[in-house]
């Protein structure tokens, strides 16, 4: 038959007229009856033969029968079988016809709107069939001979097909988009034949980025698609174990929907596949996000939000069992670094930050679900606070300005951390007179205390009132004395080694931010205006509360608080640069800083070390140890030797920032990354 379709079109004198073989193909239902057998699998393996026969004819017969209902009807028939049942031994035909279809529905969107809202007729209707036959016959004729133009026939054909589908469909099987296209390409996706699988995938990604807004809109509004690609993501998330850990979990992070089998090199572990796969989902959510037209976007965008986000992560974040929390935790700093497309992370953001975008007060109970993951980094178990601050870091590092604005600038605005009316300070000695800083006291004096170096006389400022750079990263690297450096005897001279990865990152922010139109310069201060109280919002004041504590807290916890602080720290931001990284602002009472933070550790630092016996020899075999060059082993005061040496390496991180950010020729001179070992 296909032979003889095929033969009889290329023999036509006119082209796009349907012959007398093609007529009698339509008008007598044989595809009905072929999909009847198929359905029956009479006799067996019917079904696999036609599946390949009405793939065949679809793709080689260039006559449009997409828009005749004796097409229609059958091709419909046949998507309610495939998909449905997992492992179907006609998977690989199943996932053809549905290509054949996609490709159909590419080269003419508006094809899209029949075949999703076409609906089988119900047994109770089908003593009307007969009387849908003369009615179809005539259409088909009206096509053969009047209308054998291009645009004619197919405005023509569907007007054949949409006269006939509301007589025939008044008494559905199912709810709109039952056993439809949608469905049969998301059950074929979760075929365990990879190349199915993904096939089906490529099929629905070319389904969604249609460019008809009509299509969209019929997607959406007609069809399962958005409900039933989430409700899979959902189970596979509801699928991957509670007790998995954070470390785990980052092993498998960037994997691919298009290969999303874990990778048989790493590690197994309980769980491994289950992640795998939920991951590679999400993966491919967001690449149909991207790809797919607006309409669709937002609309998976939202679903993603409501039946992930708010419905599944958000209980478990707020569950009082710790486990829970840790994984919930782990697995939504994962989404997030897979996350690209905007729709997506406005969705997101909005998720874990919620609307308002005020400053905050102290005495602000936490309301939001961003108010208690900032809880969260301050927890009583360090595993849930390391894997909520590795969280921020990711959320830190979108290019939504939203983030930056909740968690810090909108405390920062209008500058009130410094004091009004205060003359600015004239030399150095003046910024750092220990005797009436009130963050020194006078254990820190008594201890002896001095400078590693010797501080310049005069800080220098630039014409917009900005502390000259080189001030800025003598400060930091002076706060730490020589006692407790040790970086000196390891050949680590100085904050140089960390100036090319702060220049990469460095640019790499100011490209994400650039859209945001931020001032180049601080804003004025009118000496005027009442000071005002100032709070510098939960997420900076538990970042600060944390850093007080360095000497106390685990290694692993010190290091992924000084990795926040160092990403914020490379905002260029005016008032986020005064506030972080300069030294000489005259804070306004009962404010503090990051410098002044640091301050108080280094004057109990001074304290501790005359209650350590060879202080100096430790804290070198813990940098040693940390550093792999020596075997680990268990040592008296070790939190506090090994805070010590986060401490001196963070100061000099700061200083590196504080350079590539502000070059000592000017603020705006693009810096060159400086040879190694000279800057």
């Amino acid at each position: 038959m296909l032979d003889i379709l095929v033969y009889e079109e290329r023999q036509q004198a006119a082209a796009g007229e349907a012959g007398p073989c093609l007529e009698y193909l339509l008008q007598h239902k044989i595809l009905e009856t072929l999909c009847t057998l198929g359905k029956a699998e009479y006799p067996p393996g019917m079904r696999q033969q036609v599946l390949q026969f009405f793939s065949r004819v679809l793709a080689q017969v260039q006559h449009p029968l997409l828009h005749y209902l004796s097409v229609h009807r059958p091709v419909q028939k046949l998507l309610q079988l495939g998909g449905t049942v997992p492992g179907s031994l006609t998977e690989k035909e199943e996932v053809q016809f549905t290509t054949v279809l996609c490709s159909k529905i590419q080269q003419d969107p508006d094809l899209l709107t029949y075949i999703l809202e076409g609906k089988i007729v119900s047994r109770k209707k089908a003593s009307r069939e007969p009387s849908a036959l003369p009615r179809e016959a005539a259409s088909v004729k009206d096509k053969e001979h009047p209308h054998s133009k291009a645009p004619d026939r197919a405005s023509c054909g569907t007007r054949a097909l949409t006269t006939q589908l509301p007589a025939e469909t008044q008494e559905p099987d199912g709810g709109p988009g039952e056993g439809s296209l949608i469905t049969s390409l998301i059950g074929l996706c979760k075929s365990k034949k990879s190349r199915v699988a993904l096939k089906a995938q490529e099929n629905l990604l070319l389904l969604v980025s249609v460019a008809s807004p009509a299509a969209a809109t019929c997607l959406v509004q007609s069809s399962p698609c958005c409900p039933a690609i989430v409700e899979h993501l959902c189970r596979l998330y509801r699928s991957v174990p509670t007790f998995l850990d954070p470390a785990d979990i980052a092993t498998l992070e960037g994997i691919s929907w298009r290969l999303p089998s874990a990778p048989s090199d790493e590690a197994s572990f309980p769980g491994k596949e289950a992640l795998a796969a939920f991951l590679g989902w999400f993966d491919y959510c967001d690449h149909l996000v991207t790809e797919a037209h607006p309409v669709v976007a937002d609309a998976l965008a939202k679903a993603v939000a409501e039946k992930l986000f708010m419905e599944i992560l958000q209980p478990q974040l707020l569950h009082v069992s710790e486990q829970s929390v840790l994984t919930s935790t782990a697995l939504l700093t994962a989404i997030l670094r897979q996350l690209r497309p905007a729709a997506l992370l406005r969705e997101a953001v909005a998720f874990l930050l919620g609307p308002d975008q005020q400053a905050a007060a102290p005495e602000d109970s936490p309301r939001t679900l961003c108010s208690h993951l900032i809880g969260h980094c301050d927890h009583l178990s360090d595993e849930i606070s390391v894997a909520t601050l590795r969280l921020f870091e990711e959320l830190l590092q979108k290019p939504h300005e939203q983030i930056i604005r909740s968690l810090i600038l909108c405390n920062l605005e209008g500058r009130p951390y410094v004091a009004r009316g205060s003359p600015e300070p004239e030399s150095y000695e003046d910024t750092l007179d220990l005797e009436e800083d009130p963050y020194f006291t006078d254990g820190f004096l008594d201890s002896g205390f001095q400078p590693s170096t010797k501080p310049p006389p005069a800080p220098a400022t630039n014409s917009d009132g900005r502390t000259a750079v080189t001030e800025i990263v003598n400060s930091f690297l002076c706060l730490v004395p020589e006692e407790a450096k040790t970086s000196a005897f390891l050949e680590e001279t100085g904050y140089d080694t960390y100036v090319h990865d702060a220049y990469g990152l460095f640019q790499e922010c100011s490209s994400r931010v650039a859209p945001w139109g931020w001032p180049q310069s601080l804003t004025p201060l009118d000496p005027h205006e009442p000071e005002r109280p100032f709070f510098e919002g939960h997420f900076l004041q538990m970042l600060f509360d944390r850093m007080s504590r360095i000497l106390e807290q685990p290694y692993s916890l010190n290091l992924q608080v000084t990795s926040v602080l160092s990403r914020l720290a490379l905002f260029p931001h005016p008032h986020i640069h005064e506030y972080l990284l300069d030294p000489y602002i005259n804070l306004a009472p009962g404010c503090r800083s990051l410098f002044s933070v640091l301050v108080r550790v280094i004057g109990d630092l001074m304290q501790r070390i005359q209650r350590v016996p060879q202080f100096p020899g430790k804290l070198l075999l813990v940098r040693k140890q940390l550093m792999g060059q020596v075997p680990g082993e268990q040592l008296d005061h070790q939190t506090l030797l090994q805070g010590v040496v986060v401490l001196e390496e963070f100061c000099k991180e700061l200083a590196a920032i504080a350079f590539v950010k502000f070059p000592p020729h000017g603020p705006h001179v693009h810096l060159s990354p400086p040879s190694e070992g000279h800057v």
